[in-house]
């Protein structure tokens, strides 16, 4: 008798049907099935949460104000101390600094120069501003001249001073030295700060930035900072004497301040840096960006007796 059965019987296949599956794969399809379903609706739930976090809580500071507290755009309480920030709003958003870049000229300046340096006021330099009193061709020393122009905020004064660095060297130097105090949002294409058309201002940072700026400044030239906010002194170059007002008189009676510069152009709005002792020995900046010409000076103070408030 001669078999019919195939030679090779296994040879015969065809597509799976759900009915050919044996009863063992059927139940691992089905368990691995629930496993993807649990582990779709236990990610959704996570991924749904951190779409609904909420956003960082600004009470982690010691110092709390209502949201419409203050005019500035961008405002900090930087703890010239230890550090800390103490109030924030927007505190590293990049916005026009306008004459509060004058710090970071003057800060510049004197890496090399020495306050008793002196240098030729050239008639280029007047031509910035050309209402300031300096005179083309006046010697000035350093310090006076940085003296001068930080209290009434002088472009012309500035400009020398810049010029007397080496012009567009200078403002490379400007800009190397922000980098070296971490000042991640700040460049200058201005010493002045003045705005370079109608849509870029002279410089730029953030009001962080500026308090560490304004606390570097303070720290390594202390007389230069405080005598941003002496009134009745005079400043002499070779032949002329100019008698300045600080640009910062309507907080002068602000107890416990320490020294302070403004800033205002049409791009940068109202700037205000200010530091001022919390206690005794105790100097904190505060800084405002982007507010209005008379409301800088309305947030500045507010942000001072928050902050002496806060401490108590």
């Amino acid at each position: 008798m001669h078999s019919h059965t195939p030679a090779h019987p296994h040879h015969h296949t065809h597509e799976p049907t759900f009915l050919s599956y044996t009863r063992g794969q059927w139940v691992a399809g089905v368990l691995l099935t629930a496993l993807c379903a649990a582990v779709l609706w236990f990610g959704s739930r996570e991924v749904a949460h951190l779409i609904q976090k909420p956003a960082p809580d600004t009470s982690m500071y010691p110092v709390a104000l209502a949201p419409d507290a203050l005019r500035a755009q961008a405002a900090v309480v930087y703890d010239l101390t230890d550090g800390r920030i103490l109030f924030a709003k927007n505190e590293e958003e990049q916005l026009p600094l306008a004459s509060l870049t004058k710090l970071m000229t003057a800060d510049t300046a004197l890496d090399t120069k020495g306050v008793t340096s002196t240098l030729q006021v050239s008639a280029a330099a007047v031509a910035t501003e050309g209402d300031s009193g300096i005179r083309a061709g006046s010697v000035w020393k350093l310090g006076d001249l940085l003296k001068y122009a930080l209290t009434v905020s002088s472009n012309d004064a500035m400009a020398a001073v810049a010029e007397s660095g080496g012009g567009k060297a200078f403002i490379a130097a400007m800009n190397e030295k922000a980098q070296s105090l971490g000042l991640a949002q700040s460049y200058f294409l201005d010493p002045t700060g003045l705005d370079t058309t109608k849509s870029v201002s002279g410089g730029y940072g953030s009001a962080l930035d500026v308090a560490k700026l304004a606390g570097d400044f303070y720290e390594k030239h202390p007389d230069l900072f405080e005598s941003t906010i002496r009134s009745g002194i005079t400043y002499t170059g070779s032949d002329n004497t100019v008698r300045g007002v600080p640009t910062a008189t309507p907080i002068l009676n602000i107890p416990g301040l320490i020294g302070a510069k403004t800033g205002y152009t049409d791009l940068a709005g109202g700037n205000l840096v200010a530091v001022f002792d919390l206690s005794i020995g105790h100097p904190v900046a505060a800084v405002v960006l982007h507010s209005t010409q008379a409301g800088r000076f309305d947030d500045v103070r507010t942000l001072i007796m928050a902050a002496r408030e806060a401490q108590q």
